[in-house]
């Protein structure tokens, strides 16, 4: 059964006629072609696939898109603005948060809706946070550290005034 879905994506109201059992996930990357948000699971248990409705985290593997209709949602698409990338995004690259970068969308929006409800959160509210997330190359250690980053510099840095030396990546250890 195909129905008509219309939400608001990254500021830009949406609509499409979709089956009625077609997952966010897949509204996402295969309507609209945002595949920032990945797939991972299907399940809810790896974090691959975290976006926001209406500023809280979901896991967009659980979430059918009509489910969406009428609600903001937000991929890591939406963490860049006019302004230039989101300190997260900017964490990530100035402290090697990622390897593989499958996990790092669905971690970005987490840290993210983190950082928004506590500016300033340890290292241990940090792997609590992401603790619904599976990286399976970093280690955890530097996902820490780039959050961490983007905590101390909440409006960013630019390239040019980021004179503190990025971390060196460390080997992948046990998860957080």
């Amino acid at each position: 059964m195909t129905m008509q879905v219309t939400m608001t994506v990254n500021g830009e109201e949406v609509s499409a006629e979709i089956e009625g059992r077609t997952l966010l996930v897949h509204f996402l990357r295969d309507h609209l072609r945002l595949t920032g948000t990945h797939w991972g699971c299907d399940t809810s248990n790896c974090g691959t696939c975290v976006v926001w409705m209406d500023d809280e985290p979901v896991k967009s593997c659980t979430v059918l898109a009509a489910m969406a209709g009428g609600h903001d949602v937000r991929t890591v698409e939406g963490l860049e603005t006019e302004d230039g990338l989101d300190p997260v995004q900017q964490g990530f690259m100035q402290c090697h948060g990622l390897q593989c970068g499958f996990c790092t969308p669905g971690m970005m929006m987490t840290a993210r809706a983190l950082l928004d409800r506590n500016p300033d959160p340890s290292e241990q509210e940090i792997r609590e946070a992401i603790s619904g997330q599976i990286c399976r190359c970093t280690g955890y250690a530097t996902i820490v550290r780039s959050i961490r980053w983007a905590a101390t510099h909440p409006d960013g840095a630019q390239p040019a005034d980021a004179g503190e030396p990025a971390s060196e990546p460390e080997p992948a250890g046990s998860p957080a």
